[in-house]
């Protein structure tokens, strides 16, 4: 099998979409409501519970992602969001209107790429967004323009007319983003939208998502067991057993596991430990190690060093990443399980077509 072959290429400026649709009402005061709302939702399978009391709100343009490892609750979610499951409890509002009470007008509000492939391969790209257009009733007179810009916005219109079965997997899924964006929705759903892709694909995918929101002002709400990937939103909620325990943006929630650690390695270790304890350093000393906890640890070496006066061979800082995020808030890693691992690699083996 051949290895997905990546576009590299990306147009300048894409046409617009329209804008995408606000049907939302505002509140009492007159503010614009936020492009989702989720208060106390829950969903149980039996005596299972997939996802407890889920409260959060994404803002009009923001790009808001679900942190968590499989299983954690996040797909779950996104569907009673999606109106693809019915919650058990609580309630949820997408564009102002409630995924309960009005299921058609949510979906005709969202666009949502889901974590398999979808696409009917034995179409062209074209006939792939032609059958979507048809599902949403998008008016036959825009269709050709809107196809137009859609394929423009991901850099696939060199491949319009290609059929599916031909695609890289990277270039399959950038399809599926144009695919969601047709019908020109308020808010877009990505699961999982780079799973079983390389690095160089899913770096250039991140471009086409944060494109959309910087042109087209779309919503964005993504689910991912990437750290890195989590980084790319204003925000994140971190999902545990199907519970939100910590949602803020990734400086604050680094903020919140701890200061910098500056780690010098001297022969002179207990020494440079009592100058920086008497020059009011936070420090644990261990043999040759000494770890200093500051805020900004880079900006702090050099005085770190003066304030030591000992001789020092390495100086490393470590800044808190997700990774620290995720195991102090959960008292463990993201690792996938077996069954994680099972269909990651049924993913890629989709991805990697001939």
């Amino acid at each position: 099998m051949h290895a997905p072959s990546v576009s590299t290429g990306y147009a300048a400026s894409a046409p617009r979409v329209e804008a995408p649709t606000t049907g939302g009402a505002p509140d009492g005061a007159g503010r614009r409501l936020p492009a989702i709302e989720a208060d106390d939702l829950s969903k149980r399978y039996g005596d299972v519970t997939a996802v407890e009391r889920a409260s959060f709100r994404v803002e009009r343009g923001e790009v808001f992602a679900l942190l968590g490892p499989n299983g954690a609750g996040k797909t779950t979610t996104i569907n009673m969001l999606c109106t693809l499951a019915r919650p058990t409890a609580g309630t949820a509002r997408i564009d102002g209107f409630d995924v309960r009470r009005q299921p058609r007008h949510v979906r005709r509000h969202i666009g949502m790429v889901f974590q398999e492939p979808t696409l009917d391969d034995q179409l062209t790209a074209e006939e792939n967004l032609r059958f979507h257009a048809v599902l949403y009733h998008v008016p036959r007179h825009d269709v050709d323009r809107r196809i137009g810009a859609v394929l423009e916005l991901v850099d696939l219109s060199p491949r319009r007319r290609d059929l599916v079965s031909t695609f890289s997997g990277g270039m399959a899924r950038r399809l599926e983003i144009a695919r969601g964006m047709l019908h020109t929705p308020a808010v877009l759903f990505l699961d999982e939208p780079t799973i079983g892709l390389d690095p160089q694909t899913r770096a250039l995918m991140w471009e086409d998502i944060l494109r959309l929101r910087r042109e087209q002002s779309v919503t964005i709400l993504l689910t991912t067991h990437y750290m890195d990937e989590a980084e790319y939103a204003d925000r994140i909620a971190i999902i545990d057993h199907g519970v939100i325990v910590a949602l803020d943006t990734p400086d604050a929630l680094k903020a919140r596991v701890g200061a910098d650690t500056v780690t010098l390695v001297s022969p002179e270790a207990a020494t440079a430990r009592r100058r920086l304890e008497g020059a009011g350093f936070a420090v644990r000393a261990d043999q040759d190690t000494v770890v200093v906890f500051t805020e900004d640890g880079e900006s702090k070496v050099a005085r770190l060093l003066e304030v030591a006066a000992v001789p020092v061979s390495n100086v490393h800082v470590h800044r808190p990443t997700l990774d620290d995020v995720f195991l102090h808030f959960t008292g463990r890693q993201i690792r996938e399980a077996p069954g994680d691992r099972a269909t990651s690699m049924r993913l890629r083996a989709m991805a990697r077509r001939r």
